[in-house]
């Protein structure tokens, strides 16, 4: 199976799946907005596992709303920051909650949208590497010179 390099607007005619896979910059901030959106197939499917902010929540919306874009699949949001990084377990009722992000209860209520936790890092090497540090900072900071602890957090 082979594969060719294609001009952006080639690949948005053509492409029935497209996956980002690149780092958010601003020369691939939005690179999926309306203008993109406008030259795809009818139905085409949007899978985003990088970053958040190379969708244009407003337009994939829009796509969505009018079936230009037939379902998309994600692990990343444009204004993920009040919902996945944040504790909102205390949150139990809608009045409870310190942020309201309509955009993301949009999305959350089309039935050919799956959003979820960002997993790319979640590997066995990875894990292992958090661990070993983890481990090798409480052993440097529990010592006889916590404060030479490599990734030592000062709090003030």
């Amino acid at each position: 199976m082979g594969a060719d390099y294609v001009s952006k607007e080639e690949l948005y005619r053509e492409a029935d799946v497209i996956s980002l896979h690149c780092p958010l910059m601003p020369a691939t901030h939005h690179i999926i907005n309306a203008e993109a959106i406008s030259m795809m197939k009818k139905g085409v499917k949007l899978i985003n596992t990088s970053r958040g902010g190379l969708i244009d929540t407003e337009a994939l919306i829009e796509g969505l709303k009018t079936g230009k874009v037939g379902g998309a699949g994600m692990d990343v949001y444009e204004n993920e920051a009040n919902i996945f990084f944040k504790d909102h377990s205390h949150e139990h009722q809608i009045d409870d909650l310190d942020f309201v992000d309509d955009q993301f209860a949009r999305l959350q209520s089309f039935p050919n949208v799956l959003i979820t936790g960002h997993q790319a890092w979640f590997t066995k090497p990875a894990v292992t590497t958090i661990a070993n540090v983890t481990r090798e900072n409480l052993d440097v900071f529990a010592g006889p010179d916590p404060g030479s602890c490599k990734n030592m957090c000062l709090l003030e």
